[in-house]
């Protein structure tokens, strides 16, 4: 199938979503500090996996939920911190605040840059936090900044900015009055001054005379942000329970993902009726699975063995993925009879191959494997990818697999060891075999490809073992440490 989008597009994207993910977890790694318990409640939000042939379209839920009291955070990385919401006046599923409730609260992070890989982010260790019905307040006394977007790519959405004076550095408070704020920079103790005015709107200070603070911190702003969520709340299980029968379908999705955290086989019979309530919507049915499977209740598995059935790619799909998160025998069943079922569209069977990496079972080699052979090219990457995860703590089983291989699946599993793999020289040459042409090529990748600083034992034993495949890999590393691999005429 071929892709819509340019290669240049696809990584903007793949950017994009690393970045989030970059960020979500800095915030789940913040409120796990602050003894909150914080779970990924919007799948996906700390991943940036792209499906390209079947799009999922989910509950619209902040990407955190703290099990401790039930606080809901919605993460907002940004590679330049400001306070800002993407926002559409035509459609209200696209509105800023759509999904979230009063007390939820939006965490920003800033993110920067640390390789030249589309993933290659990392997260500052601030994180801030704003309550949602400060952040309505503020919008509906209009103390917002609205940018018009014109572009289709942007989905003629508005930019929302509520104003607010940030730290350009770390520093120290040395003044503050009704229009002004100054600070002495920490790296030459120069005297900065940040207006407490932005298009005719008064800023508040969030700080005092004395206070120092980190590069990035909001000093002012138009609404109050903190560091710290203060909350004495505590939700039980029965809480949860209670939840499920909410009108709020988030609330409902909410309580059946925690559930599957902190429940107990007394919850069954609760999440049994939300799996079986065909007027439910599917993903709260399917996160009620989720939940009874964890419980080894045989009906939740029956449910998600039934969608694999489904006449909706998307909820198929869907399935695959939450048998990833689930580290049991019976998930790792589903996903091999999966993989292996020849009538199952072939964006789920690469799925499945996907899930099985995540759940890095070494029982699941010979089905991986076996996937080389598929005419699919994603369902060959997928299985690439996922013994690659399994190669990494798993690499003499995956290097003798190599070694019995024939030429249609070893470049897969070569491939997997150049990424992962733990390559001992001796153990290599005690494992395979250099009998033929496509052994020694593909010993040859997986060394090259590896790069010297992967490679444990003596070089100067392959070059005495092999002078050909020496030379082959001492020529693969001055290709790709050259200056010239990968340079492009535009």
């Amino acid at each position: 199938m071929s892709n819509g989008r340019s290669f240049k597009s696809d990584d903007s994207f793949l950017e994009k979503l690393a970045i989030g993910a970059f960020g979500t977890k800095k915030v789940i790694e913040d409120l796990s500090r602050q003894g909150f318990n914080p779970i990924e409640l919007e799948r996906g939000s700390t991943g940036y996996k792209i499906w390209k042939a079947i799009k999922i379209k989910r509950i619209r839920v902040p990407d955190i939920l703290c099990l401790k009291n039930g606080i809901r955070v919605e993460s907002r990385a940004k590679t330049s911190l400001i306070i800002s919401m993407s926002h559409s006046e035509a459609d209200a599923n696209r509105g800023w605040d759509y999904g979230l409730r009063d007390e939820d609260f939006v965490a920003l992070v800033k993110c920067k840059r640390i390789g030249e890989r589309a993933i290659d982010w990392e997260a500052s260790s601030l994180v801030q936090y704003i309550r949602t019905s400060d952040l309505r307040t503020a919008f509906s006394q209009r103390h917002v900044i609205i940018e018009k977007r014109k572009g289709a790519e942007e989905g003629f959405e508005s930019r929302l900015t509520w104003p607010a004076a940030i730290a350009k550095a770390d520093g120290q408070i040395s003044y503050i009055s009704n229009n002004r704020l100054q600070y002495k920079r920490k790296n030459d103790n120069r005297t900065i001054t940040l207006r407490l005015t932005k298009n005719n709107t008064s800023l508040t200070a969030l700080v005092k005379e004395g206070n120092s603070f980190p590069e990035d911190k909001i000093l002012a702003s138009v609404v109050p942000v903190n560091e710290v969520i203060k909350s004495t709340t505590v939700l039980k299980i029965k809480d949860y329970i209670d939840l499920l029968s909410s009108t709020s379908i988030s609330d409902r999705y909410s309580a059946t993902k925690a559930l599957s955290y902190i429940g107990d086989a007394k919850c069954a019979n609760a999440l049994l009726k939300r799996m079986k309530d065909v007027n439910e919507h599917i993903y709260v049915r399917l996160e009620a699975a989720a939940s009874l499977i964890r419980y080894g209740h045989p009906n939740g598995l029956k449910f998600i063995n039934e969608i694999f059935s489904s006449d909706y790619l998307e909820y198929r799909l869907e399935a695959v993925i939450i048998l990833s998160e689930i580290r049991n025998k019976n998930s790792l069943n589903l996903l091999i009879e999966t993989i292996s079922d020849n009538k199952q569209h072939s964006e789920i069977r690469a799925g499945a191959a996907w899930a099985l990496g995540e759940l890095r079972d070494v029982s699941c080699l010979p089905n991986l494997i076996s996937a080389f052979s598929n005419v699919s090219e994603t369902m060959r990457i997928e299985a690439a990818r996922a013994l690659a995860k399994i190669s990494e703590s798993n690499s003499e089983i995956v290097l003798e697999k190599f070694a019995s291989a024939d030429e249609i699946t070893r470049p897969g599993l070569a491939w997997a060891l150049s990424k992962r793999g733990k390559l001992e020289i001796n153990k290599i040459f005690k494992i395979v075999q250099l009998d033929s042409i496509d052994t020694r090529h593909w010993l040859a990748f997986i060394f090259g490809y590896a790069g010297q600083d992967r490679i444990i034992g003596g070089i100067e034993e392959l070059k005495n073992k092999d002078p050909e495949l020496y030379f082959a890999v001492t020529l693969l590393w001055k290709i790709l440490s050259s200056w010239v691999y990968n340079l492009e005429e535009v």
